[in-house]
């Protein structure tokens, strides 16, 4: 399994991803799985991969022999939304290269991923390309999107991630979001790859690779469980002996 997500604001974009790929408890691998395909100064594409390995590397193999031979690439496309229905279709064709052997040996082949970025004369932008090589994007009401193991790391970003939180809260967000999903999930794993990109600056500039036991990552994983203590026990007491509320019947037409 894994965990990766994607955070958009008005100050640009954060993506995350752990590195840990399992195939059941005794043959557990750490894998990339947030890769880089900029162009300095023309693009920012960032994508993250979560699903069957064999699938996605092949997808990713796909996307980089174009940049090399094909007129129609990564760094070609002149939009976002084209670039992701582009890399939509090289998921497709690796799937129906190997749909046959795949479906024989019932091997689950389906994949999804995140890209992130911005292109010269559009604003930042985040999508999420299905395994059937559809996809959905980013907005101010949904401004993050996530693949994978999703459902620990959600409620943090629910409660915190709007479209004018600042970047840097955003990537500590992601985190913090990661390492909910690892304290709950242990096929969720460091080392955590973690990109904070500004808007229309057309340069990574920030990027980390955080290792199992590294400082900061210990001391953020401290300060949340502190700070969560402190603020349960600070909740109002059940009121046990308060007196119960009848329902009141709603006549439907008022």
């Amino acid at each position: 399994m894994t965990y990766c997500l994607g955070i958009i604001t008005r100050d640009g974009l954060v993506m995350a991803a752990d590195s840990r790929t399992n195939a059941g408890v005794d043959n557990i691998s750490t894998y990339q799985k947030l890769f880089d395909f900029s162009r300095s100064g023309d693009r920012v594409l960032l994508l993250c991969t979560a699903g069957n390995l064999s699938v996605t590397q092949a997808v990713l193999n796909l996307l980089d022999r174009d940049l090399h031979v094909a007129q129609e690439n990564l760094h070609s496309l002149p939009s976002l939304n084209e670039v992701a229905r582009y890399i939509g279709s090289k998921i497709r064709q690796v799937q129906e290269q190997d749909r046959s052997w795949l479906e024989r040996d019932r091997i689950d082949f389906k994949c999804s991923l995140l890209l992130g970025g911005q292109i010269q004369g559009e604003p930042p932008q985040l999508y999420l390309i299905y395994s059937q090589g559809n996809f959905i994007q980013a907005t101010p009401e949904t401004p993050f999107l996530q693949i994978g193991e999703t459902k620990y790391g959600k409620p943090i970003l629910d409660r915190t991630i709007r479209p004018d939180t600042p970047l840097g809260d955003a990537a500590k967000c992601a985190l913090m979001s990661i390492d909910s999903t690892m304290k709950s999930n242990i096929s969720v794993g460091p080392p955590i790859n973690l990109v904070a990109y500004k808007a229309n600056s057309f340069i990574i500039q920030h990027q980390l690779r955080l290792r199992m036991g590294d400082p900061y990552l210990m001391k953020i994983r401290q300060h949340w469980e502190i700070s969560l203590r402190q603020a349960f026990e600070s909740m109002p007491d059940i009121a046990w002996d308060a007196p119960a509320v009848e329902a009141v019947a709603i006549d439907a037409d008022l």
